[in-house]
């Protein structure tokens, strides 16, 4: 005879705090000939540069988000009017307590934009195991449940589906922009606290186990 089956889905979701926030860095320059408005971005990025370095402790990783720039052309006609560039960098940072004082900093510098933070996992964080645990003790309580209620109980268990996808986390919203058209001593007087936002880590798993001989009511 056959051995009964069970096959139950059991879910867990935690809030957990963030692993990493991501905060975007851009300078702009506007000249009339391409090699100034290279040189200011150099410039601006070294100076990005030197800020970033204060904080080294603090940041896990400088990602270099790319140079652009482009010619502004005369309505009619060949001519160039000016041309616009722009540089930018992503920064992940790790030590939350000093990432308000990071971006003011950052934000001081002549043309600079800041964007953010972007508050995420790691990609290979861990922050999930224990949620699939829960969701295998949940599917696995389910399954004893409904073995239960037949006048059985679990005896094998036969095969356990992770349906945890893209690693389990939802990522949280963005946060403020800031932006400066020049430096300014105000700003080492200001103070941004910033709160992370929970990320929300879910998952679902299905079990099979095999049941002792049911023992149904006629």
């Amino acid at each position: 005879m056959a051995e009964a089956i069970v096959v139950a889905t059991g879910d867990a979701v935690r809030e957990v705090q963030p692993e990493q926030a991501v905060v975007s860095v851009r300078s702009e320059s506007k000249g009339r000939s391409r090699e100034s408005v290279l040189e200011r971005l150099t410039q601006r990025s070294a100076a990005i540069g030197v800020v970033l370095d204060q904080f080294d402790a603090a940041i896990e990783r400088r990602e270099s988000a790319g140079l652009h720039i482009r010619p502004q052309m005369k309505r009619r006609g060949e001519e160039v009017l000016a041309y616009h560039g722009s540089i930018g960098i992503d920064v992940i940072v790790t030590d939350f307590t000093v990432l308000g004082d990071l971006m003011l900093k950052l934000g001081a510098e002549e043309l600079t934009s800041v964007h953010g933070p972007w508050w995420r996992m790691r990609a290979d964080s861990r922050a999930g195991a224990g949620v699939r645990q829960a969701a295998v003790a949940d599917a696995l309580a389910k399954a004893a449940e409904y073995a239960a209620a037949v006048g059985a109980r679990i005896e094998r268990l036969v095969e356990i589906t992770d349906s945890l996808s893209d690693g389990g986390f939802r990522a949280g919203a963005g946060g403020a922009m800031m932006r400066s058209k020049g430096a300014t001593g105000e700003t080492q007087a200001l103070e941004l606290e910033l709160e992370p936002e929970l990320q929300l880590v879910q998952a679902t798993v299905k079990v099979t186990v095999t049941i002792s001989e049911p023992t149904l009511p006629i």
